[in-house]
């Protein structure tokens, strides 16, 4: 058997134990792989720890990696190859201010590499928050070596100071847009794009109140606009609401945007954004009473097209009387339409101080507040941000609030899922053996652990969990290439590759294709589970029904032998390659129903205290259930055989079933014939004296006792009575040989005590003590 494939079947049975029965539809992996050193290529280097951030530079073949004072390229096909690194350490003064201000010279006052992005020069710009001093740097890379250029610049804003704190980043025509603090104590949170010209967000609670930054993206919607509309800049993050009446702070999920173009106002706003606006995204989970908060987003586009294009964010609870995490997913234009015609909030004092925020019904200025420039701007001469009117930039510095939500699409999580929080999210479009194309969920989890998800038609399903890390670390970056067809997970104790597909797992057609996996399909003519885009052949595959009926015959699997003494324990172990099989066990084509002495295990069945009602043959069988049709595979089968009770070597071996018997006339006359044999010895014995007949026993106990004329004739007496006696427990022998065979008579008072009892000979009488001599 595959050691993978068995390390797998062993724990995914212990996982489901851990996930209750009241579980969401779909929070089950099929498949759970513990850590093993084939899952992925990892690395680490020695005293090195945080490799958080990651570069892929597909065009030199390497992955640049963000560690903890530390900048390593690696080969983008074996990451464990280290082709070159940096080192970039703080000095000590810069240790000894750190510590001055209050933090931990061992952790906080190191240099954490936050920001790695390509230039459009083949260079690498990259920030780290040097000691609570956010500094930033170009990194090149020639000859095999990671050189620094020395050109150090000022990270503040760029950067976040607090290496633990979220940030997010993005790199658009050698423009950097950041979203961190622009303070030591993390007071001042913005928005910021560096150049040309830096400009970002007011420092007004209304724009962002205690936010906690996930990630950025940018949507080319100038390209082919009807309307000549701006490219936009999309953030993602959580904040403290300003809407809503409550006693105490409730945190949503928003999602910002802001216009590529823009400069800024002349008089209001200057230097700051003019096209900042801001609603709530929702991603509906159960009957949850607080909104879940958004951990991470990815950007899915199949074209140029950007209506086409996809968010899809992970969400976990923002208290913790849940363990569930959750998948939504948005388009692109339901975004885009909430901030071009929806309605706007605004604020408005109630009772002197406090204010709230209710839908703005009045005027709307003209051009509308928030937009980018376009044609229409332009037939009004306002070609520039600095050209809006004062009253447009106004209204938009005092309401920046989006009325609608934005709702996931069919209004509902794509995935849902108990167990460890989600960190991190990407996603990859594959087309299945039918022409037809799935996105493939890729979650990384707080316990260092992988999920590989599809959802099929509103069906949530989650094709494997996998181990990536031997120390259960939380993953905090994940990147996927389309050239070399690998993820790449980051986390505090090292990097890992991992491939898109492990078809190889699967060692049979059934289970390749319940697997419901869209890289993979069984190839009859090599006989195996291969990736599609591996093979040329028609392969069998069955992703949204999980229908194995094309599969061959599989090969019948051959008893084991197994052998056990009475009242010993004996262990039958199976390992269903499924965790969302059931395990039903038969023996002799019975099915079996826990009892004792039999126990089952999560990995297979206990038979304690064995007798020979145990011995038979016993089958395991994995019973899995699809949209198709139910599923029995057999997994494995043990013929147990029990050993004889006297402790010798003696192996008595069970009835086998059969299929042709005896019939029943036949049965009747093997019975009639031992009744014959049975009186046939009755008789011999009251002939040979060896049984006294009845009516002798009645007219004997009938007679008065009469005394005894000398102590032989009571001792004769006596032994006669004790010999009949133990005659009813024990075997009686005749023996013309022995004639001086002796028995003590024991009395007991209380079971302890004995006495001495006169002696009889009995010359054709012997006791049989040990039941092997018969």
């Amino acid at each position: 058997m595959h050691p993978l494939l068995s390390l797998s079947a062993f724990w995914l049975l212990a996982l489901a134990s851990s996930l209750g029965e009241d579980s969401p539809p779909g929070c089950v992996p099929r498949r759970y792989v513990p850590y093993h050193r084939d899952n992925s290529v990892l690395f680490h280097k020695e005293g090195v720890f945080n490799y958080s951030t990651l570069l892929l530079r597909e065009d030199l073949g390497l992955l640049i990696l963000g560690a903890r004072e530390a900048v390593f390229a690696l080969d983008i096909m074996d990451i464990s190859m280290e082709m070159a690194s940096v080192d970039w350490k703080v000095s000590e003064e810069q240790v000894r201010d750190c510590q001055n201000k209050g933090k931990d010279p061992e952790t906080e006052c190191k240099n954490y590499i936050r920001i790695l992005h390509k230039m459009n020069n083949g260079k690498i710009y990259v920030c780290g928050t040097n000691a609570f001093d956010p500094e930033c740097d170009y990194l090149s890379y020639t000859d095999g070596k990671l050189t620094f250029e020395g050109t150090a610049e000022d990270g503040k804003g760029k950067c976040p100071f607090d290496p633990f704190q979220r940030y997010a980043s993005i790199m658009v025509d050698d423009s950097l847009y950041s979203a961190t603090s622009m303070n030591f104590l993390g007071s001042e949170p913005v928005l910021m794009r560096s150049s040309p010209g830096s400009i970002r967000t007011e420092f007004k609670t209304s724009w962002l109140n205690e936010p906690n930054f996930v990630s950025m993206a940018q949507m080319s919607e100038s390209w082919q606009s009807k309307d000549g509309d701006d490219d936009k800049v999309y953030l993602f993050f959580s904040e403290t609401a300003v809407e809503y009446d409550c006693y105490s702070k409730l945190a949503v999920s928003r999602v910002a945007r802001v216009c590529k173009g823009d400069l800024g106002g002349q008089r209001t706003l200057q230097k700051k954004w003019t096209s900042f606006l801001k609603t709530r995204i929702h991603c509906p989970v159960l009957d949850s009473h607080l909104p879940f908060l958004i951990q991470d987003s990815y950007r899915w586009c199949d074209s140029q097209n950007w209506e086409d294009c996809i968010f899809y964010a992970i969400f976990t609870p923002q208290a913790d009387t849940s363990d569930l995490s959750a998948v939504c997913a948005y388009r692109v234009s339901d975004i885009s339409k909430v901030f071009k015609e929806g309605k706007y909030k605004s604020p408005v004092i109630v009772a002197t101080s406090f204010v709230k925020w209710v839908m703005y019904s009045g005027e709307v200025p003209h051009p509308r507040p928030g937009a980018c420039i376009n044609d229409e701007a332009r037939k009004d001469d306002i070609h520039r941000t600095l050209d809006l009117p004062d009253w447009t930039l106004q209204f938009i510095k005092d309401r920046p609030l989006m009325e609608q939500s934005i709702e996931p699409i069919r209004d509902q999580p794509v995935l849902i899922r108990k167990g460890a929080p989600f960190t991190r999210i990407v996603v990859d479009e594959v087309q299945a053996a039918d022409g037809e194309k799935h996105h493939v969920m890729f979650i990384g989890t707080e316990q260092g652990t992988l999920l590989r998800a599809v959802n099929f038609d509103g069906e949530m399903f989650i094709i494997e969990e996998v181990e990536l890390f031997k120390t259960p670390e939380p993953i905090t970056i994940l990147k996927l290439s389309n050239v070399t067809g690998h993820l790449y997970a980051g986390s505090n104790c090292g990097a890992a590759q991992i491939p898109r597909a492990t078809c190889e797992r699967s060692l049979s057609c059934r289970d390749c294709v319940l697997a419901r996996d869209p890289y993979c399909g069984w190839d009859t003519t090599e006989g195996k589970c291969v990736a599609l885009s591996s093979s040329q052949r028609k392969l069998i595959q069955s992703v949204k029904e999980g229908d194995a009926s094309l599969c061959p015959a599989a090969d019948p699997v051959q008893p084991m032998s197994r052998h056990i003494w009475p009242g010993d324990t004996l262990k039958l172990s199976c390992l269903s390659s499924s965790n969302l099989a059931e395990i039903i066990w038969e023996r002799d084509n019975r099915t079996l129903e826990p009892a004792a002495p039999l126990q089952r295990l999560r990995d297979g069945l206990l038979i304690r205290n064995a007798s020979r009602r145990d011995a038979g043959l016993y089958r395991c069988l994995s019973v899995e259930r699809t949209k198709a049709h139910e599923y029995k595979t057999t997994v494995a089968q043990y013929q147990v055989s029990i050993g004889s009770e006297d402790g010798k070597k003696t192996v008595i071996f069970p009835p086998q079933p059969q299929t042709k018997g005896p019939s029943v006339a036949a049965l009747q006359a093997v019975l009639v014939l031992l009744a014959v044999a049975l009186l046939a010895l009755l008789a011999w014995n009251f002939y040979r004296g060896h049984l006294p007949l009845p009516w002798n026993c009645v007219k004997r106990s009938g007679e008065q006792p009469q005394q005894p004329h000398d102590h032989e004739t009571l001792n004769s007496s006596v032994a006669y009575q004790n010999a009949q006696r133990s005659a009813e427990d024990k075997p009686l022998v005749s023996s013309a040989q022995h004639n001086s065979g002796s028995n003590n008579n024991h009395t007991t008072d209380g079971g302890a005590q004995e006495t001495n009892a006169p002696k009889a000979n009995l010359p054709t009488m012997q006791f049989i003590d040990d039941e092997s001599e018969i």
